[in-house]
C-alpha cells in the first residue's frame, strides 16, 4: 500500500511541478479578482435595502419593471420573473438578503466550466506524456501492477479537480468578504427551486450547484482519461473532450425526437434539470439519469483499464 501512496505522491509532484499547472491557477485568480472589481465597480447598479425601507423599495422596482413590460415586449419573461420574486418578499415579509461574499462565491459557480476544462488538460495529458517523453517503460519496469498505477494516475486527476475546486471557493469568497463584505455565517436568499420561489439558505445553494457542476467535470474528465489511454495523443483527448463539452446540448437537441436520445450522456450530466422541474427530454427521471452515467462511467473505467493494462509497451 506504501508503493501506492508513494505513486500517488509522485503523480502530483510531477502534475504541480508543471508551469502549465501554475498557468492555470493564476488564470482562475486573474477571472476571480477581475470579476470582484467588476462588480464591485458596478455596485452602484445593485439595490442595497434598508430595514425601513424595502417594502417601499421593491414596490418601486415592481412598478418600474412593468413600465419596461409594456415598453419592449421582449423583457416580459424575465421581468415577470423578477416581480414574482419582489412579490414573494413582500407577501411572506421577507427583507431581501444584500449583496455579500456568500453570493459572490455563488454566482461564480460557472467558474466550474473552466476547472472542468482544466482537468480534461491534466486527465488527457497523465498517460499521453508518458508515451510521448518516452517515460512509460521506466513508470511500468517497476515492481508494481499496471492497476495501480493506472489508479494513481486517475486518483491523482481527480485531487487536481478537488484542489482547484477549493481553489476557486476559497479565493473567491476571500475576494468577495474584501469587496463586498460578510452579512452573517448563514445568508438567506429568495430563489427559484423547482418554478417556484423559496427562501433557501446560500450556503446550501452554493453545495448544490458546484455540486451539480461536478457531474460533469467528473464524467468529461473520466472520458479525456480514457481517450488519452486508447490513443496515447493529448491533443485528441483534449479536442474531443472540449467538443463534446461544448457540443453535448447541441447534439441532444438535434436527436431530441428520437426514442434513444435520452441515452445520450449528455441528456443525463445536467442534474439540474430535475431540481428546475424540467428534463430536456419527456419521461426521464433522477433516477434514469444517475443510473445512464453509472453505466458511462464504468464503460469508461474498463475501457481504459483495458487498453492501459494489455498494452505492449516494447516498442516504445
Amino acid at each position: 500500500m506504501s508503493n501506492f501512496f508513494q505513486l500517488l505522491v509522485n503523480e502530483q509532484i510531477k502534475t504541480y511541478i508543471r508551469k502549465s499547472t501554475w498557468s492555470m491557477y493564476i488564470i482562475l485568480a486573474l477571472i476571480i479578482i477581475g470579476i470582484g472589481f467588476m462588480t464591485n465597480f458596478y455596485q452602484g447598479t445593485v439595490t442595497t435595502y434598508e430595514e425601513d425601507t424595502w417594502r417601499q423599495t421593491l414596490e418601486d422596482e415592481n412598478q418600474k419593471y412593468t413600465e419596461e413590460m409594456e415598453k419592449e415586449e421582449m423583457m416580459a419573461s424575465y421581468n415577470s420573473s423578477l416581480i414574482e420574486k419582489n412579490n414573494y418578499h413582500l407577501e411572506n415579509d421577507i427583507m431581501p438578503a444584500n449583496y455579500d461574499a456568500w453570493q459572490f462565491v455563488s454566482e461564480n459557480e460557472f467558474l466550474l466550466s473552466l476547472v472542468t476544462l482544466f482537468t480534461i488538460i491534466v486527465a488527457a495529458g497523465i498517460i499521453a506524456n508518458e508515451f510521448k517523453w518516452g517515460t512509460i517503460k521506466l513508470l511500468l519496469i517497476r515492481p508494481i501492477s499496471r492497476t495501480k498505477i493506472l489508479i494513481s494516475k486517475y486518483i491523482s486527476v481527480l485531487l487536481f479537480a478537488l484542489w482547484t475546486l477549493l481553489f476557486v471557493l476559497v479565493l473567491s469568497f476571500i475576494v468577495g468578504a474584501l469587496f463586498f463584505g460578510i452579512n452573517s455565517f448563514d445568508p438567506q436568499i429568495v430563489s427559484n427551486q423547482g418554478g417556484s420561489y423559496e427562501q433557501v439558505s446560500v450556503i446550501k445553494q452554493i453545495i448544490a450547484g458546484y455540486g451539480l457542476q461536478l457531474v460533469t467535470l467528473l464524467m468529461m474528465a473520466t472520458f479525456a482519461f480514457m481517450i488519452s489511454a486508447i490513443f496515447r495523443q493529448s491533443a485528441l483527448a483534449i479536442g474531443t473532450a472540449i467538443f463534446l463539452m461544448f457540443a453535448g446540448t447541441s447534439i441532444v437537441g438535434y436527436f431530441a425526437d428520437k426514442a434513444w436520445s435520452k441515452y445520450i450522456l449528455f441528456a443525463n450530466t445536467d442534474l439540474n434539470q430535475y431540481i428546475t422541474g424540467t428534463p430536456v427530454i419527456e419521461g426521464m427521471t433522477l433516477g434514469f439519469s444517475i443510473t445512464v452515467l453509472l453505466v458511462y462511467y464504468v464503460i469508461f473505467l474498463a475501457i481504459t483499464w483495458m487498453f492501459f493494462t494489455k498494452r505492449d509497451v516494447a516498442g516504445h
